[in-house]
């Protein structure tokens, strides 16, 4: 699922008042944590994640895995902090634009 350029603007206006859900720690993006942000995603929908430490590059890689690993869609990424957004099919929780 593709986002729009106005669906991002909307859903970065959700999450700049959400505290992040997930912290990752010294190992990074594991299978566990792809597991506790697919449980949080089922829940919110939209969801915060605060990156380890690392340069750009290695970010990015965690990124991507955690995304890859929930089908979640990449909102923004400032810094160590990511937003992810997947679509709970079953009782959507926001409302997107068109």
């Amino acid at each position: 699922m593709a986002l729009s350029p106005s669906q991002r603007r909307y859903l970065r206006s959700l999450a700049h008042d959400l505290k992040p859900v997930i912290l990752l720690g010294a190992k990074g993006a594991t299978d566990a944590v792809v597991k506790e942000l697919d449980l949080a995603l089922s829940h919110h929908e939209l969801v915060k994640v605060k990156l380890s430490g690392g340069d750009k590059d290695e970010r990015q890689v965690q990124i991507d895995f955690l995304a890859n690993g929930t089908q979640a869609e990449s909102v923004q990424q400032i810094g160590h902090i990511v937003v992810l957004f997947r679509r709970n099919e079953d009782e959507p929780k926001l409302a997107l634009p068109r």
